[in-house]
């Protein structure tokens, strides 16, 4: 990451992973940013082993009737841990957007993990993508709150 991002008062820089997110706010301004979580969202997601009880689906796709021989093919397995990040990715995205429209924010800062970043700006409303001012991709969720400061946002200090 070359350029560091500023961040208004007030601005929201959010911070996430498939399972968590922080919810930050600058008490600072752009020169000297102060960030404070304000909110946290969490969600269990165990491994996919965890998740899913069945052995991969097989199907015949060929046999009596096809003019060919029977064949049985594997059905890929469902991907639990991957579809709960995609859906928490969607969760997050609604509630910028229902505090966007509230006007609780007028600058945004989203660092997640590249997936996660990725399916977020899939399901982000224009009101909230309109209120973009940089993106981070990379996951920072278990860092202090000050090396997330250092890592992402301008500081002449």
């Amino acid at each position: 990451m070359t350029d560091k991002i500023t961040l208004k008062h007030d601005g929201w820089l959010v911070v996430a992973d498939g399972e968590k997110a922080l919810f930050l706010r600058n008490e600072g301004d752009e020169k000297f940013p102060n960030l404070a979580v304000f909110r946290e969202q969490q969600q269990e997601n165990p491994a996919n082993r965890d998740q899913g009880a069945d052995a991969p689906g097989r199907f015949n796709d060929g046999g009596p009737g096809t003019g060919s021989a029977p064949h049985r093919s594997a059905v890929a397995e469902t991907d639990w841990h991957r579809l709960q990040k995609d859906r928490f990715a969607a969760e997050l995205a609604d509630i910028l957007y229902k505090q966007a429209h509230k006007g609780r924010f007028e600058e945004l800062v989203l660092v997640a993990a590249p997936g996660v970043l990725g399916q977020m700006r899939k399901e982000l409303h224009q009101e909230v993508a309109g209120r973009i001012v940089g993106e981070v991709d990379k996951d920072l969720t278990n860092h202090p709150v000050g090396e997330i400061e250092k890592l992402v946002l301008h500081s002449e200090g």
